[in-house]
């Protein structure tokens, strides 16, 4: 049913924010389908008791940019709906690229938003949160790469979530690659404040043909948030999109992690960590479509599990008829740390295609106790030797990030997630 105040709260409130027109209009129309649309599958994974559709505004909530520690190295930081920091060199600005926040994004880039914004990857019609996040999403950045510019210095991306106050925050990033450039992306989510809010962050990737994107995601959102998330990937001729997200996140979690090869020999491999403590409940899909030929979609998940925590990772590689040549592979493994855990690892192949190589592995269980045992023998304490074990569990995942500065913050966000966790067990 169709509440008639929100619907003009929504408009009253994309006029206040001076958006154009198209922009309007595809919200109110993602509005309508809200009640229409049903909640998206999660295999094994039950969630929809988080209220992940209530208290939305569109009502602009400014932040407390005090409380941000300004890091001259990153490139973009926002606080909650508010830009603290939006910067290139000139060298970088001048060859076309562009990072700014929605805000800017709407006002001097409305032809590219047009175009891309949940036009291409996400659909607003998918599911009831991909309506409601168009409707509502209120923070984000739009990266843009022009044809041929290839970046050698990796974009800092940190986006803060202000629970200093309520408020949702439905940040979007759009990134977008032309013809044959490249990047490396680093993105930091944090929490700061204890209110409790939900979030709705949606990234979506044009590759373009022969572009090549590395997106590094390292995430320590807060325990009183309620996190949904889409990530997703267009990935066309011969490019190329390599995922690593790190989900660190001490609230609970359910998303999708989605990578389309849809032209010929393009290529993605999606990788993620998950650690889950206390009673935190986390859901994960990472699902590779291989739609174009000789294309490749590799999977690699790893998760550990402390407390009374649950985990799911469902691996979903799909090839469909006339992706033949294509490889899809995928392993996805559980190490459980603890007896009042629940984990899964639910691997799942789709072929409709001859002529293609495609293969999984899973496992669950608990930590290596001869590796313990050598370990202990040696003079570590147990809690050390606990901690080293499970860094060469993931270290399958961690080993191939390709940027050395992105591996180590991995691994200091997993030390000090483990360490945490270890506490609180005793």
């Amino acid at each position: 049913m169709v509440d008639n105040e929100k619907v003009a709260e929504l408009l009253n409130d994309s006029l206040l924010r001076q958006e154009p027109d198209w922009l309007r209009q595809k919200r109110i129309s993602a509005y309508f389908k809200i009640n229409q649309l049903k909640m998206p599958k999660m295999q094994r994974f039950h969630y929809q008791d988080w209220s992940l559709l209530e208290n939305e505004s569109l009502k602009k909530i400014e932040s407390d940019t005090s409380l941000i520690d300004k890091n001259e190295n990153i490139d973009f930081i926002q606080f909650g709906q508010t830009l603290v920091k939006s910067t290139l060199n000139k060298q970088v600005s001048d060859l076309g690229v562009i990072l700014c926040d929605m805000t800017t994004a709407i006002k001097n880039h409305a032809e590219i938003l047009e175009k891309y914004l949940m036009s291409e990857a996400i659909a607003p019609d998918e599911n009831q949160l991909t309506a409601n996040h168009m409707a509502y999403f209120n923070s984000g950045l739009l990266l843009y790469l022009p044809k041929n510019v290839n970046l050698k210095k990796t974009i800092e991306l940190e986006l803060i979530q202000d629970s200093t106050q309520k408020m949702n925050w439905n940040p979007h990033v759009l990134i977008i690659a032309e013809s044959g450039s490249s990047v490396k992306i680093l993105q930091h989510l944090k929490t700061i404040g204890n209110v409790e809010n939900k979030t709705s962050l949606m990234i979506e990737i044009i590759a373009q043909s022969e572009s090549k994107i590395e997106f590094s995601s390292l995430e320590e959102l807060g325990e009183n948030t309620k996190l949904y998330f889409s990530r997703r990937a267009q990935i066309k001729k011969d490019a190329h999109v390599e995922w690593a997200i790190s989900f660190m996140n001490d609230c609970d979690t359910v998303g999708d992690i989605d990578s389309e090869l849809i032209g010929e020999g393009s290529y993605a491999n999606s990788q993620a960590i998950a650690v889950t403590s206390k009673n935190q409940r986390m859901g994960i899909n990472n699902r590779v479509t291989n739609r174009g030929p000789h294309s490749t979609g590799l999977i690699n998940q790893r998760g550990v599990l402390l407390e009374n925590s649950r985990l799911i990772f469902n691996g979903i590689g799909q090839i469909v008829h006339g992706a033949h040549g294509s490889k899809a592979d995928q392993q996805n493994r559980v190490l459980m740390m603890s007896d009042n855990a629940q984990g899964d690892a639910n691997p799942l192949l789709l072929i409709d295609e001859n002529d293609v190589i495609a293969a999984h592995a899973a496992s669950v269980g608990p930590v290596d106790q001869i590796q313990m045992d050598y370990l202990m023998s040696r003079g570590i304490p147990y809690d050390q030797a606990q901690r080293l074990v499970i860094r060469g569990f993931v270290g399958a995942v961690l080993d191939v990030i390709p940027d050395r500065e992105v591996r180590q913050r991995m691994i200091d966000i997993l030390e000090k997630k483990l360490i945490y966790g270890q506490r609180n067990a005793k």
